[in-house]
């Protein structure tokens, strides 16, 4: 009986795969559960924030919060370690590299004894093309 329960895991996952797949910009589960419904995939908002969490596990997939405490999901466009420049308005994201960042979070952990230390940065601004049609 388990197998069944597992293929159709399987078949679900690969349709919240495919769905991050489709889009660029960041996605809240409840949206990519909205996508998958319109377009006809039975998958339930549970499973979808399970394979979420799975991917961002393996490191397939970002995940940012958003200022309302929100996590919202995107593909990963780099295998890197990376960091965000994101959009307030928009919520465009951009990948960076943040050396500085890299030497000040060794540097900190080190200070205060800590080893194998991982970090997540993201810098909310608003990006050019926002700037600009708001005039700022």
């Amino acid at each position: 009986m388990a197998a069944p329960v597992r293929g159709r895991s399987t078949r679900q996952r690969a349709a919240v795969a495919a769905a991050l797949d489709e889009v660029e910009e960041f996605r809240s589960a409840q949206e990519l559960h909205d996508m998958l419904k319109h377009k006809g995939d039975s998958v339930g908002l549970t499973t979808v924030y399970r394979t979420l969490q799975s991917l961002a596990d393996a490191g397939e997939v970002d995940v940012l919060r958003t200022h309302e405490g929100e996590s919202v999901y995107r593909r990963c466009s780099s295998g890197e370690h990376h960091h965000h420049l994101v959009c307030r308005v928009c919520g465009s994201a951009v990948e960076v590299e943040g050396p500085a960042v890299e030497k000040w979070a060794e540097s900190i952990a080190a200070e205060h004894g800590f080893v194998n230390v991982a970090h997540t940065v993201e810098i909310f601004g608003t990006c050019a093309d926002c700037a600009r049609k708001s005039g700022r």
